[in-house]
């Protein structure tokens, strides 16, 4: 280029006004005839001596001389013309010799890439000279007024290997890479200290290694470039001590190559051979020696192994390669194939710098620095730039780098730049459609803003605020509210009058008045306190639970006297599936109030019960206030489910802000954090429900009155079965019309060997899994053609149908169906319909009946084998207690006892708590203290179990044990076991002993009992201050063929159950009741 030439001509001349200026320094060494004085080897000879004077002598004599090197700038002093022509004569005769190594000037190589001008050399050594920055000029006869220009060897057969990742690099285009290698980045230094700054680039196979090395000849594809080092720069990555120093390289590729051989794999060499020697120090002789003659010269040059140029790259840990040069085939630029190539790539670039700027100036750039005059003069260079610039995948970028046919290289490079133009295409349809759709969305808005001001100029419409005031003043206006909260309203409107719409305040204040509308103010339902129709109600939803419902009946009949149910929490506690939400739901129905139900298991936040403060985004009131809203009357009956389940975390107590909300005397004046108004809920009903009793917090249980809801029984569960889960279930599996029968017996059995839980839900599981299985067994009898599936409608009209996008899975297990299948899913679509499948209905005459016999097919094998374990009169040490297991059943538990060698020990197993083992050491303490008494012992003072341990164990050790209540039990097995004495196995007992003997009453009563029925025991022990819960709450039916015994006293205990045994006759004059 002209502007580059000038450039360059102007700052040599610069250059050499400023050399002129400078006093000529005292040479310490013969410099070599053939190296200029601002060359880079003399400039780093300079920087490493000390200037000292000496007489001059002439330089030893160097083989490296004579091999072809990086040329020089010239200068125009004239020692430095009489040497340049000294080095011009000694450089003609080594290209006209014989050498192994060929390294010739290229004429003129401009790259035609990011820049017109050549690429630049680096600085070598600390030279200052401007002209070392400057691309030398091409070789010619050197005058006073012109700068050398670099030479590019056209052979180079050894060089450094650099791999480079995700992108291959193209001849005549700039490339930068960060080299964070040690060993390459000093290797990197030295080339450009030695003026050889040339190495082999070659792209990785694996796109997700980045390495600086090669280490195996097959991690790197075989093509690379030549390429040139134009420009370094340090570059540190890290911080602190992992400071990684790198450089950043520049490389400027002149043609492709091709890895031969791998002569180094990133190793270093033994140690022996590394000659700790600086090739660029000159020690002057004490003795000049003479001048070695050109013969010589050339033997010891060839004592050197491998070209000298690349000889010094063996002492570093770099990757080392024989390469040779790939040269393009020849080929006819007017062939009509290659220049209708070249027509169809332009035809694309123009297509690509229409959708991308970017592209449109890469494009521009490569225009201008084109040296040809015509872009099809040189087709190879247009292949070349089409992958340089474009994004394609790795591979084909890489195809288009290793073909050198033109024809060939041209075709890949269109296919690369057809996909860019369709990415490009795509990237701008997708802009294009974002805009309209903003724009559509701008103008719509500008249409409605004019539509809404010519509709309030003509009086047609009024302002959207105005619209929303009156709103608020129309819902007040119906609404009974106090004068506090009417005062709060007419304040709060006001301010919403003074806001503008697009305020945020405005939003605050008009969500306010939305809740502050909302809430029913003096609005209520009519109640209806009739005791007939609450008691029809009952017993429609319920069968049993006598003492609830006349509980319930009992508080209706105050309400009815009174007027009102103010004042009253009640708080149903039973174990699961006893019916204690659908009981509040049928208190609802009974008093023809609203009905609203909320969970606070686990709840951990205090404002889901109070609400939130109005400076919080997203605000929201209470659980109480969204009740209300949601019902619409100041009286329903609100059921808090799980309230024994109440969480605790760092956002408060929600326990504690139950308080206000349940005390009759506070809560007539509930303050929600949100509301900030007074709230009354005294005419709320509230209904709490809980499984137990301990966890609830003390004060909040002294503010309900709990209603304790047992379990059912089996006679109970036979009659909820018949009477309610047996016809829903049959109508939910489709068997509503279907002579499909549960016999009572079936019921029974699965009541007893399935499901013994207090409640009714697990039973209830298994009623429906009966029904959906006989509906199964019915479709697979009778097959598809009595139930087909059903056609479409000819008289559906085709707007009721519609088709949307299929989403079907994919198969598990892959297969050549299922790739095909996945391949054409986004073509496939689904027809929808809005028209709800009719029932099937079951033809008349099949009937189902199951019974115990076919049961077991419906539900599998029974849950439950036996009731007790031991049916015959066990060994000495084994008695027979009642416990309450934590699903609301009870059950029949035996207690073992054994003693053995040791000293006085004891051992307790089964998955036993903490009291029910303190129960056992209050049993043994008594039995020792009464040794004697027990005929134990033969005297008062003779010691008991000094040499014997004593094993407790309670089986069914999975299932965890808790509770006072085998008190009795224990100190039974073990007076048994100490005495050598059986104990008849129908004898159960409950109760908790005391140390000094006394029984006393345990819970669970009904459960324990009904659990000794089923287990077939005719004698119950329990405390007599259990006698009127028994009397009163376990049914008949249950009681019937089972004899009570009412106990105070252990003594008593021991009566009844060893009263038929020899030892017992003894008792009456020791151990007398």
């Amino acid at each position: 280029m002209p502007f580059s030439r000038s450039f360059r001509a102007s700052t040599a001349c610069r250059a050499r006004q400023l050399v002129s200026r400078q006093p000529t320094p005292l040479h310490t060494s013969p410099l070599r005839p053939t190296v200029s004085l601002n060359s880079p080897i003399a400039n780093q000879l300079a920087s490493q001596r000390s200037f000292t004077s000496s007489r001059p002598s002439s330089a030893r004599f160097s083989p490296l001389l004579y091999y072809p090197r990086w040329p020089n700038n010239k200068s125009d002093d004239p020692a430095d013309v009489a040497e340049r022509e000294e080095s011009e004569a000694a450089e003609t005769t080594e290209k006209t010799s014989d050498d192994h190594v060929q390294m010739e000037s290229s004429q003129d190589e401009n790259p035609a890439g990011s820049s017109a001008s050549s690429p630049p050399s680096s600085s070598s050594g600390d030279s200052s000279d401007p002209a070392d920055t400057q691309p030398p000029p091409p070789q010619r006869t050197p005058t006073p007024s012109s700068i050398a220009k670099q030479s590019v060897p056209e052979i180079y057969p050894q060089v450094l290997a650099l791999p480079i990742a995700r992108r291959p690099l193209f001849p005549g285009f700039y490339k930068a890479v960060v080299v964070r290698n040690p060993a390459v980045v000093a290797a990197i230094k030295e080339m450009m200290k030695r003026g050889q700054p040339y190495l082999g680039a070659f792209l990785l196979k694996d796109e997700n290694t980045d390495s600086d090395v090669i280490t195996d000849i097959s991690s790197v594809h075989p093509v690379g470039v030549f390429a040139q080092i134009t420009s370094v720069f340090s570059a540190t990555t890290g911080s602190g001590e992992e400071k990684e120093e790198g450089l950043t390289a520049v490389l400027y590729p002149h043609r492709r190559i091709k890895i031969s051989e791998l002569l180094k794999a990133g190793e270093l060499p033994p140690l022996a051979q590394v000659a700790p020697e600086d090739a660029q120090t000159v020690t002057p002789p004490e003795t000049p020696p003479p001048s070695p003659s050109p013969e010589s010269a050339k033997g010891d040059v060839s004592k050197i192994p491998g070209p000298v140029q690349t000889s010094f790259l063996h002492n570093h840990a770099i990757s080392i390669v024989q390469v040779e040069n790939l040269l393009t085939q020849p080929y006819n630029k007017d062939d009509q194939y290659i220049r209708a190539f070249m027509s169809e790539i332009v035809s694309v670039f123009k297509d690509i710098a229409q959708l991308n700027p970017l592209f449109r100036d890469q494009i521009t750039n490569f225009s201008i620095n084109q040296v040809a005059s015509n872009v099809f003069d040189e087709p190879d260079k247009l292949a070349d730039f089409a992958a340089a610039v474009s994004s394609g995948e790795v591979g084909e970028l890489q195809d288009v780098l290793e073909s050198l046919t033109v024809e060939d290289r041209l075709r890949k490079a269109l296919l690369v730049l057809k996909k860019e133009l369709i990415n490009a295409q795509l990237q701008s349809k997708l802009s294009r459609d974002v805009d309209s759709k903003i724009a559509k969305r701008q103008r719509e808005y500008y249409l409605m803003e004019q539509l809404k001001g010519i509709k309030k100029e003509l009086g047609m419409e009024s302002d959207g605020k105005d619209k929303l005031i009156e709103k608020f003043k129309e819902r007040a206006a119906a609404l009974k509210m106090p004068e506090g909260v009417r005062k709060v309203f007419d304040e709060e409107l006001n301010k919403l009058m003074g806001l503008e719409p697009a305020a945020s305040e405005a939003n605050v204040t008009r969500n306010y008045l939305e809740w502050l509308t909302q809430i029913p103010w003096g609005q209520h339902s009519s109640e209806n306190y009739s005791i007939t129709h609450a008691q029809k109600v009952l017993d429609d939803d319920h069968y049993g639970l006598k003492d609830v419902k006349d509980r319930i009946l009992e508080f209706l009949a105050v309400g009815k006297l009174r007027g009102t149910v103010e004042g009253k929490i009640i708080c149903l506690v039973g174990p699961p599936g006893v019916g204690k939400t659908s009981i509040g739901k049928s208190i609802a129905r009974a008093l023809n109030r609203q009905f609203f139900r909320f969970s606070v298991g686990g709840l951990t936040d205090v404002a889901e019960i109070k609400g939130h403060r109005r400076t919080y985004v997203g605000a929201l009131p209470g659980k109480i206030i969204q009740a209300l809203k949601r019902v619409g009357t100041e009286n329903p009956l609100v059921l808090i489910d799980e309230v024994d389940k109440i969480g605790r975390g760092i956002n408060g107590d929600p326990a504690s802000a139950l308080l206000e909300m349940l005390d009759p005397e506070q809560n007539n004046g509930f303050l929600d954090h949100y509301m900030d108004v007074p709230v009354d809920l005294s005419r709320v009903l509230f209904v709490c429900t809980a499984n137990t009793l301990d966890t609830i917090p003390a004060p909040l249980l002294d503010r309900m009155e709990v209603l304790e809801v047992s379990g059912y029984v089996s006679e109970e569960k036979c009659v909820i079965a018949e009477k309610f889960l047996g016809p829903q279930a049959k109508e939910a599996s489709g068997l509503k019309d279907t002579d499909v029968l549960l016999d009572p017996s079936t019921v029974d059995v699965l009541i007893k060997y399935y499901c013994r839980e207090s409640g009714v839900r697990n039973l209830k599981k298994h009623i429906d899994k009966i029904y959906r299985k006989a509906a199964l067994k019915l479709i697979l009898d009778l097959g598809e053609d009595i139930f087909p599936e059903p056609t479409p409608s000819p008289k559906a009209s085709t707007t009721e149908l519609r088709t949307v996008e299929s989403k079907e899975p994919q198969p598990n297990e892959p297969s050549e169906t299922s790739a095909k299948a996945s391949i054409h899913e986004s073509s496939e679509r689904k027809t929808v319909t809005t028209q709800e499948r009719q029932p099937l209905r079951v033809p008349e005459h099949i009937h189902v009946r199951i019974n115990p016999e076919n049961l077991k097919d419906y539900v599998g094998p029974p849950v439950y084998h036996k009731d007790r374990m031991y049916v015959n009169p066990p060994p000495p040490g084994v008695s027979t207690g009642l416990g309450y297991l934590g699903n609301g059943s009870g059950a029949v538990m035996p207690v073992e006892a054994t003693s053995m060698p040791g000293k006085g020990g004891l051992q307790l197993t089964g998955k036993l708590g903490e009291v029910i083992r303190e129960s056992a050491q209050i049993g043994l303490s008594w039995v020792k203290a009464h040794a004697y008494e027990l005929g134990i012992t033969k005297s008062p003072d003779e010691q008991f179990l000094t040499d014997r341990d004593i094993h407790m164990h309670m089986p069914e050790g999975s299932i965890g044990k808790e509770g006072p209540s085998a008190g009795t039990a224990i100190l039974s097995a073990l007076v048994s076991l100490f005495t050598k004495t059986q104990i008849s196995p129908d004898i159960a007992m409950t109760g908790e002993i005391s140390l000094v003997g006394q029984v006393l009453p345990v819970g669970g009563l009904k459960e324990k009992i009904l659990a000794a029925h089923r287990a077939g025991i005719k004698t119950i022990l329990a405390p007599a201050a259990n006698r009127a819960d028994i009397e009163e709450n376990v049914p008949e039916s249950v009681k019937t063929g089972i004899r009570f015994v009412y106990v105070e006293d252990v003594r008593e205990v021991l009566h009844e159950v060893f009263k038929s045994e020899t030892i017992a006759e003894r008792w009456k004059d020791t151990l007398s009741i």
